[in-house]
């Protein structure tokens, strides 16, 4: 049972680049003072920005967790933060670090109100073309039916892998160590798995474009809701807000997205999407 009040609440793609989006994450407030907020990625591509947004809601919500999207670790020309793919990652950890923010780098919390106890895991886990269109058997085969039909995501140009040779070595350096993390973990508590990329590939077979797939996650975590004992996965990056069910274990894509998108299906009047409880189902 829980030993102390409060809400686990979610919310992933703020992208406070957009003076719409910024309005929104001005006005994302606890329900009460014990509320944790999950943000699963992509709150902006600017450090500043990115610093600028955590340390709001740190300063709102009892514990903050942050995972980083693809967004976060690109070196875009006009970011004052030059430094790129992992060296860019850990300077932004050090900056949570800084506003008490947890990030997939330090000890996984316990979580004790609503739906607890549970392990909050954040995870960083990357991409590594495995999530290939139909016809393609290799990540050339993938990258050039995207680059034949114009569909070709923006990390290719601006998130650097480096001291990588590629973003799939690096995916396959954060998968070793994200396994030994998660192994580390109490076995008698279940988990709420946090990542930016959905953990297995079925939430993609919805998308517009099947190309973009490919820069959505990997194979090598198809089955981590059931060996970590996952209650809940969190993820973002879709821009398609849902619940949906694997293996009897409920995913919940959490993104707010661009204006365009959010203004289609109207925005709820809170963007918080509570883990635990009724309105999560």
């Amino acid at each position: 049972m829980s030993s102390t009040p409060g809400e686990l609440l979610a919310v992933s793609d703020l992208h406070v680049a957009m003076a719409e989006n910024k309005d929104i994450a001005r006005n994302l407030r606890p329900r009460t003072e014990h509320d944790w907020l999950i943000v699963a990625g992509d709150v902006g591509e600017l450090s500043d920005e990115i610093s600028w947004a955590l340390e709001l809601l740190a300063e709102r919500f009892a514990k903050v967790i942050w995972v980083p999207g693809n967004h976060e670790l690109w070196t875009p020309k006009q970011d004052s933060l030059q430094l790129r793919g992992e060296a860019r990652y850990l300077e932004l950890v050090r900056r949570c670090r800084e506003l008490g923010v947890v990030t997939p780098e330090d000890e996984f919390p316990i979580w004790t109100g609503r739906g607890g106890p549970v392990t909050v895991a954040p995870l960083f886990v990357l991409y590594d073309y495995t999530f290939r269109p139909a016809g393609t058997a290799t990540k050339e085969e993938a990258l050039a039916v995207a680059h034949e039909s114009g569909v070709v995501c923006t990390d290719e140009f601006l998130l650097h892998p480096d001291p990588y040779e590629t973003r799939d070595d690096w995916c396959r350096a954060r998968l070793a160590y994200t396994e030994q993390r998660l192994a580390e973990c109490d076995p008698e508590l279940p988990t709420v798995l946090v990542n930016h990329y959905p953990l297995v590939r079925e939430p993609t077979d919805v998308l517009w474009y099947p190309q973009f797939a490919q820069w959505c996650g990997t194979v090598h975590t198809a089955d981590w809701h059931l060996r970590h004992r996952a209650s809940v996965v969190i993820y973002g990056h879709l821009h398609i807000p849902r619940t949906t069910w694997h293996d009897g274990v409920r995913f919940q894509e959490v993104s707010v997205g661009y204006p365009r998108e959010w203004k289609r299906h109207g925005l709820p009047a809170d963007s918080l999407r509570p883990v635990f409880g009724e309105e999560a189902a």
